[in-house]
């Protein structure tokens, strides 16, 4: 199993809210802490889920995983939205076996420099054996793009290319699927999630306010008020999410 093999990196910012804070949270909007709702915290909760299935499309919080370097990678449970990038780990010097070089030639020229009897001809030779060695890592790239990657997630499997240079461990950049609202971190996101849950909120009291009219009563229900609210609130929310997700990734 793919949780077995890899070891997460990257937790996240240091604060986040679960369900029953977000119901909490929900319900103090709606009462000022004074009125009772006729909804019960399980309809909430099942509004916050919800709401977390709607944005989990959107989101584009990152999460960090360090992996053993293979062409073809098994991801079979691991639970991945979409993958952004692929990096190297080991430096170019940590290669493992079928590498195509065991140390970055730069690398050792740049020592070569501080050498005894060094010179004006060694620095302007430096420069050209730089110049020489990014021309070829272009004309490489160019063949073969170095990190490039291809998830298929029918099949569980990820795939690498490395066009030279083989890396011990990479890590990957990926959006998680979100279980579990507690999951989410980022101050952005929670701050969706949570404005999404209360419009979906006041939109089902709006429904159940209006459901029924009261004739010569003394006092009325907020419903359509309620509801007018909610549906505008529904809509703009939707809207900031349709407007950021044209870019491949949403903005925030």
């Amino acid at each position: 199993m793919f949780g077995a093999k890899f070891t997460d990196i990257a937790l996240g910012l240091l604060f986040s809210m679960d369900l029953k804070d977000y119901i909490s949270n929900i319900k103090l909007e709606l009462t000022g802490g004074l009125l009772e709702l006729e909804i019960d915290d399980e309809v909430i909760a099942k509004v916050v889920n919800q709401s977390l299935r709607e944005v989990q499309r959107y989101i584009d919080e990152s999460r960090f995983i360090e992996v053993p370097f293979a062409s073809c990678i098994d991801i079979a449970g691991f639970k991945c939205s979409a993958i952004k990038k692929v990096y190297r780990v080991s430096p170019i010097g940590g290669a493992v076996s079928g590498s195509s070089s065991a140390i970055d030639p730069m690398y050792a020229q740049t020592w070569a420099l501080y050498g005894i009897n060094n010179a004006t001809y060694n620095i302007t030779q430096f420069a050209y054996n730089y110049a020489s060695y990014n021309t070829v890592l272009q004309i490489r790239n160019s063949l073969s793009t170095d990190l490039a990657f291809r998830m298929d997630k029918q099949g569980e499997k990820l795939y690498v290319n490395v066009s030279g240079n083989y890396p011990e461990r990479i890590v990957i950049e990926y959006i998680p699927i979100f279980e579990d609202v507690s999951e989410v971190k980022d101050a952005y996101w929670i701050d969706i999630l949570q404005r999404l849950s209360l419009a979906m909120t006041k939109r089902i009291l709006g429904r159940v306010r209006t459901r029924f009219t009261q004739s010569n009563a003394l006092w009325q229900q907020d419903g359509e008020t309620m509801l007018e609210e909610g549906n505008r609130e529904l809509s703009e929310i939707r809207e900031i999410l349709r407007t950021n997700s044209s870019l491949f990734y949403p903005i925030d």
